[in-house]
């Protein structure tokens, strides 16, 4: 039974549990699946009336998120710590798009999907099975089509299937998790992300001067970690609206250096504005290169919630 320990303090500073990435797709029924939701990563934290939502980086969303702050107050346990995604709606659906229009626009919607409780009213969950955290986390908060929802989820006995039609559906793809796996506060290969198209994040280090009609920049210079050496990657110059130009541009001017922080991969220098390595992107694009330089990029956001550093390239193991 929950709560038989409710006098112990809520654990702080708690990591999340990474997937990790993969081309391997099967079919075991002993895994389940779930959306690949395109948003950000929330740890949830509520004590009483003290509701505390938080970044992968430890950075505090309630100011960003105030919706789902007041929403988690009304949940029926008092005393919790649940792991979740925040995502924009748009159109009925979830798109990081969305996400990053919140920014500009405070009337986008948005909802925060849970699919784990790591503690729940005095008990430490993180080493149960993930099935019973499941059943735990039904009981702890109260879900709906408002601010909080579950994450559904199907028994991946039939995955390879199951992934097809998440990529008809025009999902991002899906997370395959073991139905016995603990919580581990680190990257799992219990948790597995089978993606529709590539996607990722990478470090901005630059950016070109604008053309045409274009103001404030022409594209991004975006690279990765190898290592302790930023290696570049490529140009991005799609994916932004008027909004996206200035409110970037302006962040990024005042992130400018002297001389490149990339290590490797040449980028141009020629009319080139070099910053800090401190931005996050998140890029879509078709494929990576031989060389390591992206195909077709697609700028979809900034992410604020990784930090600049820990970013390398996704491979499949």
């Amino acid at each position: 039974m929950y709560g038989a320990s409710v006098a112990d303090p809520i654990p702080r500073d708690l990591d999340a549990t990474k997937a990790t990435l993969t081309n391997e797709v099967f079919d075991d029924p002993n895994w389940i699946v779930e959306r690949k939701l395109d948003g950000v990563r929330c740890l949830a934290y509520r004590d009483g009336d003290d509701v505390l939502l938080e970044s992968r980086n430890r950075l505090s969303f309630n100011e960003r998120f105030p919706e789902v702050t007041a929403a988690l107050k009304d949940a029926p346990a008092q005393r919790f710590v649940v792991d979740g995604e925040v995502v924009g709606i748009s159109g009925g659906r979830s798109t990081f798009e969305a996400l990053q229009r919140r920014g500009h626009d405070g009337h986008v919607r948005i909802a925060y999907y849970v699919f784990d409780v790591l503690w729940l009213d005095g008990d430490d969950l993180r080493e149960r099975p993930l099935r019973e955290r499941k059943t735990a986390l039904r009981e702890a908060l109260r879900f709906g089509d408002g601010v909080v929802r579950w994450t559904p989820y199907r028994r991946a006995h039939e995955g390879e299937r199951l992934l097809r039609e998440a990529c008809r559906a025009g999902w991002e793809g899906l997370i395959a998790k073991r139905a016995d796996s603990p919580y581990t506060g680190k990257r799992s290969r219990d948790w597995l992300k089978w993606k529709c198209s590539a996607e990722q994040e990478l470090v901005i280090g630059g950016y070109t001067a604008p053309r045409g009609s274009r103001e404030d920049f022409g594209a991004l210079l975006v690279g990765h970690y190898d290592g302790d050496v930023l290696r570049y990657a490529g140009k991005v110059g799609t994916g932004f609206d008027a909004d996206e130009l200035r409110t970037l541009g302006a962040r990024m001017a005042k992130l400018a250096r002297p001389d490149t922080p990339f290590g490797a991969g040449d980028p141009p220098a020629r009319d080139t504005t070099w910053i800090e390595p401190e931005l996050v992107a998140q890029v879509g694009f078709s494929e990576w290169t031989r060389d390591g330089r992206l195909r077709h990029p697609r700028y979809l956001g900034l992410r604020d919630d990784k930090p600049a550093r820990d970013v390398v390239r996704e491979r499949p193991a």
